[in-house]
């Protein structure tokens, strides 16, 4: 009986510490969670600290470059191969200052250029492209209505009329041999 109990002691002791040991593998489990979590929210404020640092920080840019997409001056020699060193002023838009050819060109598609061009009562057409001074504009448009009044149909010197001999003639002189009699 002796070693009954002694046997029943022992199993007790063995499941007893095995429990023991099964707890502290758990707690020790839970406390390496815990220790990961702790570590990886101090990993991601510090990265939000430095992401707001770079958002912060100011870009040196001496040369006034423009910005590409990732937030950074452009390369010099891109900046001079565009052609963006070169400003150009269109009066029509108010001194709206362009930087470089492209937009220079494509402004005069844009709706501040034919905005302004309508409010000077001309219209924005082809004939006015690379004009970007209000004067010379007025005075083209001047020269084209005088040019389009010159060439329109003048139905007294242009209308043509047939005599009797299948001679084609104006209207003017048509007239003066009516009136002569010689028709």
């Amino acid at each position: 009986m002796a070693c009954g109990v002694m046997a029943k002691e022992m199993l007790t002791k063995k499941s007893t510490l095995q429990d023991q040991i099964n707890s502290d593998h758990l707690i020790r489990a839970m406390q390496d969670r815990r220790a990961e979590e702790q570590e990886e929210e101090e990993e991601e404020q510090i990265s939000e600290s430095k992401s707001d640092d770079e958002e912060n920080e100011i870009i040196y840019n001496p040369k006034n470059l423009p910005l590409g997409c990732d937030g950074k001056p452009i390369p010099y020699w891109l900046y001079k191969l565009h052609g963006l060193n070169i400003n150009y002023n269109s009066e029509i838009c108010g001194n709206y200052t362009y930087r470089g050819p492209q937009a220079f060109q494509q402004h005069f598609a844009e709706w501040r250029h034919a905005h302004s061009m309508r409010c000077l009562g001309i219209p924005n057409t082809a004939h006015f492209a690379n004009v970007t001074q209000i004067e010379d504009a007025v005075s083209l448009w001047a020269k084209l209505k005088l040019q389009k009044a010159s060439e329109q149909w003048q139905p007294d010197t242009e209308e043509e009329y047939e005599d009797s001999s299948g001679n084609v003639v104006n209207k003017k002189t048509y007239e003066d041999l009516k009136r002569r009699g010689l028709l």
